[in-house]
């Protein structure tokens, strides 16, 4: 029995695996437990080991390549084609190990243990974040239903809010504004929390060479370049700048129609994370850019003055500066404000 391939379907507990030979005949059909799976891809001789790209399989694949296997994973919407009808655990694996053998399929680097900390912490960051604003809406709306009602933005709001405590007024309960005070010192914990580990990231990405490099182009700030290089290292996974834009759903859908193409919105695709840190860093870049004599500030006042909503020129924009970070990290090389544009 020589396998070439190993489909593996990970689970929870238990893993199904399929191992096909170079004709592609299914020659090992099991499922198995993660720690059995373990010692049984152990004792096969090297081969392909294919898993989808999700939660466990950077682990599982560190494990197996330092056993001299070739680890292949793919995003499960990749494989989603070659799985037949009668969907289960069997035939998951089945498509995978398929899904590997095509000289086509795109597959996603296998990540350090570095980068993983480094993605766990900005998950960690954006439930704080979401947390926080939950907690400034209710505040907001329990606040409204007394008629006292504050400006827009939470610097605002929190100074308003300080003010409204320290007045001895009527327009509160004893206990709503007893509330009121245990909401706000939640708040102010939350935002120690962020503010804790925002000062982590500065850190990384002082010792970071990638990251150092990617925080010199305008736009890409420390949270930017340390979820970039977390989640796509050395951007050796993507051939080409245009295939990270397309990754992250950046760049725009589009249709032919009488011999014309017609662009639509952008697809929203990939690593929505990603994709809101740079939309919203070159929203923050994009004055400053528009009025610079650049490459890049030429290319924008050129679609600002043919009438281009501004927001579809942020996006545009976002989508060039995924781009140019493409470029940054596979060259190994700062970006350069007169020559960015041309590099890439």
């Amino acid at each position: 029995m020589q396998i070439s391939i190993l489909g593996i379907d990970i689970g929870k507990s238990s893993c199904s695996v399929v191992g096909v030979d170079d004709r592609g005949a299914v020659v090992v059909r099991r499922t198995m437990r993660r720690h059995t799976l373990i010692e049984f891809v152990e004792k096969l001789p090297a081969c392909v080991i294919a898993m989808e790209a999700c939660c466990g399989a950077h682990h599982l694949g560190r494990l197996f390549a330092a056993r001299g296997h070739e680890i292949r994973l793919m995003s499960p919407e990749y494989v989603r084609p070659y799985v037949k009808a009668q969907k289960n655990d069997d035939r998951d694996a089945e498509g995978i190990a398929e899904a590997a053998s095509r000289p086509t399929m795109r597959f996603v680097e296998l990540k350090s243990q570095e980068q993983l900390d480094i993605q766990t912490l900005h998950r960690v960051r954006s439930r704080l974040v979401a947390e926080r604003t939950t907690l400034i809406n209710q505040l907001r709306a329990v606040l409204l239903e007394r008629g006292v009602i504050f400006a827009a933005g939470r610097v605002k709001f929190e100074s308003a809010l300080d003010g409204l405590l320290a007045e001895a007024d009527e327009i509160l309960s004893p206990r709503i504004r007893s509330l009121v005070i245990e909401l706000r010192d939640e708040w102010r914990m939350l935002d120690k929390k962020i503010e804790a580990l925002n000062a982590e990231f500065v850190a990384l990405a002082r010792q970071n060479s990638a990251m150092r490099r990617l925080t010199s182009i305008p736009g890409i700030g420390v949270l930017n370049a340390t979820a970039l290089v977390a989640a796509i290292g050395d951007a050796g996974s993507f051939k080409h700048a245009r295939d990270l834009g397309a990754w992250l759903g950046l760049v725009p859908r589009q249709f032919t129609t009488g011999g014309k193409a017609r662009l639509l919105g952008i697809t929203k695709r990939g690593n929505t994370y990603l994709r809101t840190l740079l939309v919203h860093g070159a929203r923050a870049a994009m004055h400053t850019l528009s009025q610079s004599d650049t490459p890049v500030g030429q290319w924008l006042q050129t679609m600002l003055s043919r009438g281009v909503h501004r927001n579809v020129v942020i996006v545009a924009l976002a989508n060039k500066l995924a781009r140019i970070a493409w470029a940054v990290l596979r060259k190994g090389q700062p970006y350069e404000r007169a020559y960015g544009v041309a590099a890439i």
